[in-house]
């Protein structure tokens, strides 16, 4: 009885400690806060700029592809064997030229037996007209001789258009590329013997934003550099294409090389460079004002000492601007720094105007 009057001292004593100090650290906390319960609210310092209007040029760059006014594969029509190769590796040749000449031996030998067979036929069909005149033979045998007849000329059509398959020749005038097969292989339709391209005229395939298809022309010129070089070529556009692509939402333009030399080559990675009717009344902001967002672009607007963040639609840029076409206007005052701290409404105070 003694030793539990100590305790139960002692356990008076420890509550009355952490009573006192629950009981302090709620006054100060009701000191800290301001009147009504909420935190207060920081203001923060960013750097702005006043949106205004100006000339601005539209030259829009694009990648593009050189391209041959003509090329194809050279495929055999029919399987057999290569006996001749008459045009070597990188050589220019002309329509028509033989290239290649597969083994038509059997196909000589069977056109020579239809051909002496129709000689034959052809003395049966006469003497069957002059028996058919004297009413020697009935008119269904004289049918039957002249059927015959026509079937072996159809025979001989079809020799001499298999022998002609034998020989693959040049489409067009152009050069020859490297050749994939030798003398003596065995070829099939699926064979590419090589290729073939005219290059002499040059084409130039690109794209552009379908927000440009208004100003694209028929007839309109462009320039262009390849990799690697800082020379401009020239080019003209010839067509377009009937529709907008879905995936890119662009236009594919090509045009014909005007200034041919001979550093340019079909395949040769292209920088097109098309100059627009400049808009005198175009809006440019800072780049690093934008905001991308998932599904399109935001940019915060000083009202009043808050933030508003507005939803804009870009035009074109280059390293240090940016085009609005939607969602400013002039006058506006936009933010430029502490876009990543800034809140939707927040306050905000402008400690700088920028001028660009």
């Amino acid at each position: 009885m003694n030793l539990q009057r100590p305790l139960l001292c002692l356990l008076l004593s420890v509550l009355l400690v952490v009573f006192t100090a629950c009981e302090s650290k709620d006054k100060n906390e009701k000191i800290a806060r301001p009147a009504g319960g909420a935190a207060r609210q920081t203001t923060s310092q960013v750097e702005g700029y006043v949106v205004k209007t100006q000339l601005l040029g539209a030259n829009v760059e694009a990648p593009g592809t050189l391209i041959a006014n003509q090329a194809t594969e050279l495929h055999p029509e029919i399987s057999g064997r290569i006996v001749q190769l008459n045009v070597s590796e990188g050589r220019q040749v002309s329509r028509g030229m033989l290239i290649a000449k597969l083994y038509d031996g059997d196909l000589q030998a069977t056109l020579k037996k239809l051909q002496v067979q129709l000689q034959i036929a052809n003395q049966n069909e006469q003497r069957s007209l002059q028996l058919i005149k004297i009413q020697g033979i009935s008119q269904q045998d004289y049918d039957a001789s002249l059927l015959n007849v026509n079937n072996i000329k159809a025979d001989i059509e079809i020799t001499q258009a298999t022998i002609i398959k034998t020989e693959i020749r040049a489409p067009f005038n152009g050069k020859v590329g490297l050749r994939n097969i030798s003398m003596g292989a065995f070829v099939t339709p699926a064979t590419v013997i090589a290729t073939m391209q005219q290059i002499d005229i040059l084409k130039l395939d690109f794209s552009v934003p379908e927000k440009y298809i208004s100003q694209i022309k028929v007839g309109q010129t462009v320039n262009f550099t390849t990799e690697g070089g800082t020379k401009k070529y020239t080019a003209k556009i010839m067509a377009t294409e009937s529709g907008v692509t879905q995936e890119t939402r662009s236009l594919s333009i090509r045009a014909v090389v005007q200034n041919r030399e001979a550093g340019l080559v079909p395949g040769v990675f292209a920088k097109v460079v098309l100059n627009f009717e400049p808009d005198p009344d175009a809006i440019v902001v800072p780049t690093q004002s934008i905001i991308p967002q998932a599904r399109g672009k935001k940019i915060i607007v000083y009202r009043g000492g808050i933030a508003k963040f507005m939803d804009v639609t870009t035009g074109i840029r280059d390293s240090s601007t940016v085009q609005i076409t939607s969602g400013l206007k002039a006058g506006d005052t936009i933010i430029t720094t502490g876009l990543l701290s800034t809140r939707p409404d927040a306050k905000i105070q402008i400690s700088r105007i920028i001028n660009e």
